[in-house]
């Protein structure tokens, strides 16, 4: 009688770990190096594979409050900020969906990608803001809350919020001022990174200059 021999089935695969994203929006007009020792803290601290920095596409909740740069120009400026830096990317995706940015559609869109797992990263001011934020709860929901603080102070957030705090080094650079001092010609080196700086020469940002 012929020996039946039971088929051998291969060992799985060991499942691919979910690469670990940070999200982390703004207007970027212009980003600042405050944008990216934020960015390049947060990484190591939560040890993420990349932090894309995305670039709103219509911050509803600045619009009126003053004339925003263009959202391409705006891209441009971050591209510029982040190139050679390994972990940061600019993200247009914001850019091609058009209409109001909304954190939570664009989660819900690096989530359809699949694979990843995300940490939207925040300041304290916007955290605590987070409950007027567009279905705040399916934010919570599709990311780990990631609030970055300055040395020596705890953010206070809304009650029954978790949330991830990461402490970065406390930098007063603002893009208001930033914008001011192209205006007035002041000095900009050493507060934006220079790729930066020749985009907004170049793209004649915030002197009211054609392009």
């Amino acid at each position: 009688m012929p020996t039946v021999r039971s088929p051998v089935v291969p060992d799985a695969a060991p499942p691919v770990p979910a690469r670990r994203v940070g999200v982390f929006g703004g207007t970027f007009d212009p980003p600042h190096i405050g944008h990216l020792v934020t960015a390049l803290n947060v990484r190591h601290a939560l040890a993420l594979d990349e932090v894309l920095l995305v670039v709103a596409n219509r911050p509803w909740q600045k619009e009126g409050t003053r004339a925003l740069s263009a959202a391409e120009d705006r891209f441009a400026l971050v591209a510029a900020a982040v190139a050679g830096i390994e972990g940061l990317s600019a993200s247009r995706i914001e850019l091609d969906r058009g209409g109001p940015s909304y954190t939570v559609d664009t989660l819900r869109s690096l989530e359809a990608e699949g694979g990843v797992q995300l940490f939207t990263i925040l300041g304290a001011d916007a955290a605590a803001l987070l409950p007027t934020w567009e279905r705040p709860e399916e934010v919570v929901a599709r990311s780990r809350l990631v609030v970055v603080d300055r040395p020596g102070h705890t953010s206070v957030l809304p009650e029954g919020l978790a949330w991830i705090r990461v402490e970065v080094p406390h930098l007063e650079v603002s893009s208001s001022d930033l914008r001011a001092r192209v205006l007035d010609g002041r000095p900009l080196e050493f507060l934006l990174p220079d790729a930066v700086i020749a985009e907004i020469r170049a793209r004649g940002l915030y002197r009211g200059q054609a392009r």
